[in-house]
């Protein structure tokens, strides 16, 4: 991917002649499908396997990498993280910012979209509105763009979603279908959003994501947000890395899920450590809703339950007493084509299987009772329903075979405080890193559970059923693709405040201000939380920031093993050399985190290297702490006490950690705090062995 000259046709013509001496049977034109040529230089382009390795081979292609299809990844979010709505000051200031929203589109009509009130659109702004027909761009969508489809409107309302978290205007009285009413908000009401469709029901292109990065860098967003992703992949085939790096260099910071693949180890494909990499966590907010038994009992189960059944009590059916054609197993867990309408129809569903809301729903049943493994988030179904946890779908049983004649009733959620909050979802992918195991990945959560915010009336309400033919133009939907704006609207807020910020700056600030969580209630600790749950307001005053530039990348890239050639295919700088000094490890990045990789067993000594940049007070001393040590690790921290003479004063340190050896998937601890008294400046430390990753 190399770095773009003056004259963008001229660049064009070069990808052409370059791929027409590839290409057999057709001409270039016919197999290109994309060049981009703004703010880095490559293409994308359809081609044979004898014609990629052939295109692989020529000495002026820097590299070829397989496109993927990646997938998509408040009314009391931002009250929940501390952030009140902005002041007349705070909005003007904010309204200079513009977040990029790399997604399915927007619904522009909806209220989260309004532009009264705001000023001209900043000077800055050089990108265009090209929505196609029909979609007209105001004060607050200043840009838009679709590289799927014909337009950039939503069909989805993820797109909508994503954009109203980070950046929508003050909404009141908005709910689902009268479920968590309240006023929906964006991070930063007053910021403008500029609109990426790279997305369609089928995924999203990995030369559609490439294209906007291109143009969101050239259009002059602050902030790029992107909920997309996929498996982990090798930085020099990530398309989301590359383009993020590119980002990063032009001053713009990319905000990116950590994905949805569950408490599994090592399932987060944001491993960049150029990127911020969000996990989801609840907020002091649970949706509930209720189970009636005709016995009196309740049951409380975790669902999203708009309906209301109106009557007292309707007939319980268990699966295998609802299915006239399959065997017994097959029945309980109410498998596709297993429930006769006949038999369901008027009754409520029990089914042993977590997924059978679609089935039970197109057999006619009046409503489903199911277990559930993930009992701290609520999602929405086309039927009344609710999802019980393992005590209570337990309880359920027993009541349905003590009685001949048993009832129940589903009544609609409500929502409930959670003194707990925030803990990580059990959905939200975890580290640690596969891919740069020496950075520490997640970076950060923020909510992504049970989110209310706009939505497009086309979108499906329940995303996995399409037979929910519901409408609405707000839902409450759930994923790190809910965390991620939190945190664009987070930076974009930080951005709001100091506009001279680099990307790693507003990156660090956030990272070492986010409120502590506990292993206690969250086992996988870092790993699923990264430096903690954001807190806005207070990364607008950090004290200390750990900057980092492209130059220290290309540096971690060249420890990593990457040689210069392929380095190119972050930077597109043909210059690009590595240091000659190999001693130091890819943990040296000065990153506000640290993490290693040890052999398990074996004795380790590790060093790690790093420099702040005071942002707080002229004159100002900090003092180094330890905090929750774990007896099979000693961490020294050398200097332990650094004064500051002036704002933007750069000084080092270094942090020393020795132990006698880990076992094999184990993993320790700690952390860093260095405090003036005012500020705490906090990065977690994480040791671990193989196995986990």
């Amino acid at each position: 991917m190399g770095r773009t000259v003056s004259n963008k046709y001229s660049i064009a013509s070069q990808h052409i002649s370059v791929l027409q001496q590839v290409v057999q049977g057709r001409s270039a034109e016919e197999s290109i499908i994309r060049s981009y040529k703004k703010s880095f230089s490559g293409f994308a382009a359809k081609l044979t396997q004898k014609e990629y390795e052939n295109l692989k081979s020529m000495k002026e292609v820097v590299s070829v990498f397989p496109s993927r299809t990646l997938q998509l990844q408040t009314t009391r979010s931002w009250d929940f993280l501390g952030v009140p709505q902005p002041s007349p000051k705070q909005q003007t200031a904010q309204s200079d910012v513009i977040v990029g929203v790399i997604d399915t589109g927007i619904w522009p009509e909806s209220p989260s979209f309004y532009d009264n009130g705001l000023g001209p659109i900043p000077q800055k702004w050089k990108g265009v509105c090209h929505g196609g027909k029909n979609f007209t761009c105001n004060k607050k969508i200043i840009g838009a763009r679709a590289y799927t489809g014909t337009d950039a409107r939503d069909d989805e309302g993820h797109g909508s979603h994503t954009a109203s978290t980070a950046a929508g205007r003050v909404v009141n009285h908005t709910s689902f279908f009268g479920v968590a009413e309240g006023t929906a908000r964006g991070g930063v009401p007053s910021a403008r959003i500029a609109v990426y469709k790279v997305c369609n029901s089928t995924g999203c292109q990995d030369s559609n994501v490439l294209a906007a990065f291109d143009d969101a860098i050239a259009d002059g967003v602050d902030v790029i947000s992107i909920s997309v992703g996929g498996n982990p992949v090798k930085l020099e085939e990530d398309t989301i890395a590359i383009g993020a790096l590119h980002a990063m260099e032009k001053g713009v910071l990319t905000v990116h899920s950590a994905g949805n693949d569950g408490d599994a180890a090592g399932s987060t494909g944001s491993v960049a450590p150029w990127l911020l990499s969000v996990a989801a966590s609840t907020t002091d907010r649970r949706v509930i809703d209720r189970v009636i038994l005709g016995n009196g009992q309740t049951l409380t189960g975790s669902t999203i339950n708009s309906f209301t059944l109106k009557g007292k009590k309707f007939p319980l059916v268990y699966g295998k007493a609802a299915s006239r054609i399959c065997e017994e197993a097959n029945a309980k867990l109410c498998l596709e084509n297993c429930l006769d309408k006949h038999l369901v129809k008027g009754k409520i569903v029990v089914c042993d299987g977590s997924a059978p809301y679609g089935i039970a729903f197109r057999a006619g049943a009046l409503g489903v009772l199911a277990p559930t493994r993930l009992e701290n988030v609520s999602f929405a179904y086309p039927l009344p329903a609710a999802s019980l946890g393992t005590a209570a779908f337990a309880e359920l049983k027993t009541y349905l075979h003590s009685t001949k004649n048993p009832k129940a009733n589903i009544l609609k959620s409500e929502t409930r405080n959670d003194t707990t909050a925030p803990d990580i979802a059990q959905f939200s992918s975890r580290g640690p890193n596969t891919i740069a195991s020496d950075i520490l990945k997640p970076d950060i959560s923020a909510p992504g559970v049970d989110i209310l915010a706009a939505y497009s009336p086309k979108g499906h309400l329940s995303p996995d059923f399409p037979e929910d033919q519901r409408s609405a133009t707000y839902n409450m939907i759930s994923g790190t693709s809910m965390a991620c704006p939190h945190v664009a609207g987070a930076a974009a807020y930080v951005k709001s405040v100091h506009p001279d910020w680099s990307p790693a700056a507003i990156k660090s600030s956030l990272m070492t201000t986010a409120n502590p969580m506990t292993s206690s209630t969250n086992t996988d600790a870092e790993f699923g939380y990264g430096s903690g749950n954001v807190n806005p307001t207070k990364a607008t005053n950090p004290g200390l920031v750990y900057d980092t530039t492209v130059k220290d990348y290309i540096t971690f890239l060249c420890r990593l093993g990457y040689d210069a050639g392929k380095i190119v295919t972050f930077t597109g700088n043909p210059n690009v050399t590595c240091p000659k000094n190999t001693t130091h490890s890819p943990n040296d990045v000065n990153y506000p985190s640290l993490s290693a990789l040890v052999d398990a067993q074996d004795p380790f000594s590790l060093k790690f290297n790093r420099c702040v940049t005071n942002v707080g007070a002229a004159n100002s001393t900090y003092t180094a702490k330890i905090t929750c040590v774990s007896r099979q690790a000693r961490i020294t921290v050398n200097p332990s006490t650094m004064t500051f003479g002036s704002s933007k004063e750069t000084k080092c340190f270094n942090v020393s950690v020795v132990g006698k050896g880990l076992p094999e998937t184990t993993f320790v601890s700690a952390s860093l705090v260095w405090t003036d008294g005012v500020h705490i400046v906090r990065s977690p430390i994480v040791v671990y062995t193989s196995g986990l990753n």
